[in-house]
């Protein structure tokens, strides 16, 4: 259903659920800023907790929802903004009612802004002091460069502590337009009343401009690297390529490639580099796909002495691909553990709202799950060997590593 102002709205009915989830999710990510207001889209997710006209403080809001026995969260992407309340059918109406309330007609008190720039900021020292979420900040850095691409999610401490309640309230009004919001609501609820509450919530909100992004700029000619010196007991490293946009085709192929390489225990680069080399205790690899830029990584926590050992290895396995088709064992099952975890990831109401609105908010065809199963189980070994030679190749290849290492390189390895 589309609202005359443009809003889009989903609703699945699942009549065996005995939980609701609403959620509306917005087009207002990293990428879509300034480097002037460099993690505002996140900074702002929080602040819409911290009243609204209708409850004017954070209490009111959390306090509501806590009494209604809900879970309820945000959270901010490179695409976009959501927020969601889940509970039991009975509150949908509430929960709905409570979301649109905060999407709608936060304050943005100064006082409360100011508050929050120190949990921003704490925020950030927690990722900083998390070298395995730290090397991936540093990788998609490397990748992109400067650029809202290569910009972290949660902003620049400097930046946070800058932001003043007129740039939020100008940034909403150039982003949470109702064309470029959809809403979901997932779970046993009552179909009829709930649309009538959505349209009666949302129906009369204008639309407007909205504000666009920066098309993603892709430029390298040879492998990159970047070394990030910390005192660590464990070396965190991810090694990659530039890959497909989330609307690209071959993402299927992608999946399926990325499944064998890292995505399970048995695994390639799980075997090769856990079982036989006794180097890392996680180590995988998997698919980012965006709007229009993707990549295809592995990412590994190694012993120091190790690490060398281990970028050869993996380097040696994402070759392997594009030089031998893989066996007819490994494809079909890796093809049957993404249609298993499919289905796995799809038993909750909030898992299944997420499924269709994050389609749905990045312009994507919606597909229900059998379509997608469709697409996984066609892949074939050629398919995989051709995107495979189609990505990996040196002017791609991207090293991020975090450890104990001052003045090293690894560019050598890296060139093969």
């Amino acid at each position: 259903m589309i609202l005359k102002n443009g809003m889009r709205v989903i609703v699945v009915p699942l009549k065996e659920s005995l939980a609701t989830t609403v959620m509306v999710l917005v087009e207002a990510g990293s990428k879509y800023e300034q480097k002037r207001i460099s993690g505002i889209s996140h900074f702002l997710e929080h602040m819409c907790f911290k009243g609204t006209e209708k409850r004017p403080r954070p209490i009111d809001i959390a306090g509501e929802l806590d009494g209604l026995g809900a879970e309820y969260n945000a959270f901010t992407t490179e695409e976009y903004t959501s927020y969601f309340v889940k509970g039991n059918n009975n509150i949908a109406s509430r929960g709905l009612e409570i979301v649109a309330d905060m999407y709608l007609h936060s304050t943005f008190p100064d006082a409360e802004i100011e508050k929050e720039k120190g949990v921003i900021v704490e925020e950030i020292n927690m990722y900083e002091d998390n070298p395995r979420w730290k090397v991936q900040e540093l990788f998609m850095k490397l990748v992109y460069g400067d650029q809202p691409a290569g910009w972290g999610v949660a902003g620049n401490k400097e930046m946070i502590k800058k932001m003043t309640r007129d740039d939020f309230l100008a940034y909403r009004k150039l982003h949470y337009c109702p064309q470029a919001t959809t809403m979901v609501v997932a779970g046993g609820f009552n179909e009829r009343a709930i649309t009538k509450e959505i349209e009666r919530y949302f129906g009369s909100v204008a639309r407007r401009k909205k504000g666009g992004k920066l098309k993603v700029i892709e430029a390298q000619k040879t492998p990159q690297e970047k070394v990030h010196f910390k005192e660590s007991d464990q070396t965190h490293l991810m090694m990659g390529y530039r890959a497909f946009s989330a609307h690209d085709k071959r993402r299927y192929t992608l999946e399926v490639l990325a499944n064998i390489l890292g995505g399970t225990m048995s695994s390639r680069l799980f075997q090769v580099i856990r079982e036989e080399m006794g180097a890392a205790y996680y180590v995988s690899a998997g698919t980012d796909a965006y709007s229009d830029h993707g990549l295809l990584m592995m990412r590994a926590g190694v012993q120091h002495a190790k690490v060398k050992d281990v970028i050869r290895a993996g380097l040696k396995e994402f070759q392997k691909l594009t030089k031998e088709k893989v066996t007819k064992e490994e494809l079909n099952r890796a093809k049957d553990n993404l249609v298993g975890h499919l289905f796995l990831s799809l038993e909750t109401s909030d898992e299944i709202g997420y499924y269709y609105g994050g389609q749905e908010v990045m312009g994507m065809k919606l597909e229900n799950p059998y379509d997608l199963v469709k697409k996984i189980k066609a892949v074939t070994a050629e398919d995989i060997q051709k995107v495979a030679k189609k990505i990996i190749r040196p002017e791609g290849l991207n090293l991020a590593v975090i450890g104990p290492y001052k003045n090293i390189s690894f560019r050598d390895i890296l060139k093969g």
